[in-house]
């Protein structure tokens, strides 16, 4: 496979941009290649410059449910860019926006919309921080969310892939009020809280996580901290950036059962382009300014391009909800063939990690004893073969709507006849 224009771009890259990429896990360097340089895509499979075409498990980690480049969202978009691109004003399709994620999202009962998962999380921990008029917050090890400062502790995705725990010039003081516990661990919880019992503003969970793998909640945990948030006044957040819009039509929490106080929300929301949001109880989002103290802005939140895409995206989802059963049901015969290879597997929905271990996975620890040589050499044989996968461990397979059983088939015959090494 020839790849030699990526390389070249890879190298001009990193004379402009730091490392050559603008976001650490493009960089293929846990898995010791060059990166694909990618010029287009459709449906279920990507085309770098070089020529390859690639079926495609990464989906823009994550938005691309309805494959690359879907007409109607195209459509839509070109539509929405003849208008203006943004107007730094109120529009009626913010509106529009908010009104379908409060339709179909639990928890859901005001919305403020922002440009980055990222900013969804931090503002809604200020958020739950003014809310409650307390400090502290509880993250769990191996849960990312997003790279502002007092949440790079212990963090999953491109910090678990580099093996950093924490990210340089984040002052010591930014972190002392973030409290640690273990996922799926209950009596780490129970601690804390017995420690600040009335010091906690929020617990920030991914219902599922999925930043360090996938790693799925142990039957009654997300319950269970509903019920202790609950107790001590304690805001529960639902960080669904990955979860929102895949699992189902309303995310984990229609999934589980369980309905958080707060959701944050990022990736199909947009329909591929930059958007998220944060969400949740009427009494909590009247604190965000201009109604309450607790001030956010964006000259880009709510743009009226992004909003198009994700009210477009939306639609054809309500419209299609059967689109759940399919990923499901096509995404466990991936996970079938990685069992018949003796892999370690976690798969929930149409999310999925195969893990190059011998240890169940089931949180932090257990997914850091994982091979990443090994996981190397798999992914440098799935690439080999056409098959595009996150370049990292410890991060998940997605299947997308434009998958075919014929493509479902094809990658699991070649996971088959992979030797684990």
């Amino acid at each position: 496979m020839n790849t030699e224009k990526s390389a070249s771009l890879f190298s001009e890259a990193q004379q402009y941009i730091p490392g050559g990429v603008n976001s650490p896990v493009r960089a293929f360097r846990s898995v010791g290649k060059t990166p694909l340089f990618i010029k287009k895509a459709k449906g279920a499979y990507l085309f770098d410059e070089d020529g390859n075409r690639y079926l495609d498990y990464v989906c823009s980690w994550g938005p691309g449910i309805l494959g690359h480049a879907s007409e109607r969202v195209i459509r839509a978009v070109k539509n929405a860019c003849e208008d203006g691109l943004t107007f730094g004003a109120p529009t009626k399709k913010e509106t529009e926006l908010a009104k379908m994620i409060t339709d179909f999202v639990p928890a859901a009962e005001q919305v403020r919309l922002v440009s980055s998962g990222t900013e969804a999380v931090m503002s809604a921990i200020r958020l739950a921080r003014g809310y409650t008029g307390r400090d502290k917050i509880i993250k769990f090890e191996g849960n990312y969310h997003g790279h502002s400062d007092g949440l790079l502790v212990k963090a999953g995705s491109g910090l678990l892939t580099d093996l950093a725990p924490a990210s340089a010039g984040v002052p010591e003081g930014y972190t002392k009020s973030t409290l640690l516990a273990g996922y799926n661990d209950e009596e780490s919880v129970k601690e804390l809280f017995s420690l600040y019992p009335d010091s906690i503003a929020a617990v920030i969970v991914e219902p599922v996580a999925a930043n360090m793998g996938v790693v799925p909640p142990k039957e009654g945990f997300l319950a269970f901290l509903r019920q202790i948030t609950e107790k001590h006044g304690t805001v529960l957040i639902f960080d669904e950036v990955i979860t929102g819009f895949r699992l189902a039509l309303g995310g984990a929490g229609e999934y589980y059962g369980v309905k958080p106080d707060m959701v944050t929300l990022g990736k199909i929301v947009g329909g591929g382009m930059p958007l998220a949001a944060y969400c949740g109880r009427k009494d909590i989002m009247q604190c965000v300014a201009p109604v309450g103290s607790v001030y956010q802005a964006g000259t880009l939140s709510g743009n009226p391009v992004a909003v198009t895409a994700g009210i477009e995206t939306l639609k054809i989802l309500s419209n299609e909800r059967e689109v759940y059963e399919r990923l499901d049901r096509k995404t466990s015969v991936l996970e079938q063939a990685f069992k018949e290879k003796g892999l370690q597997v976690n798969r929930v929905g149409s999310l999925l990690s195969a893990f190059f271990t011998d240890v169940p996975v089931t949180d932090y620890e257990t997914a850091k004893t994982s091979d990443t040589a090994s996981f190397a050499k798999y992914f440098s044989y799935m690439l080999e073969n056409g098959i595009y996968v996150a370049p990292s461990q410890f991060e998940a397979m997605f299947v997308s709507a434009t998958h075919t059983d014929m493509d479902i088939e094809r990658t699991a015959q070649v996971i088959r006849e992979y030797t684990v090494k």
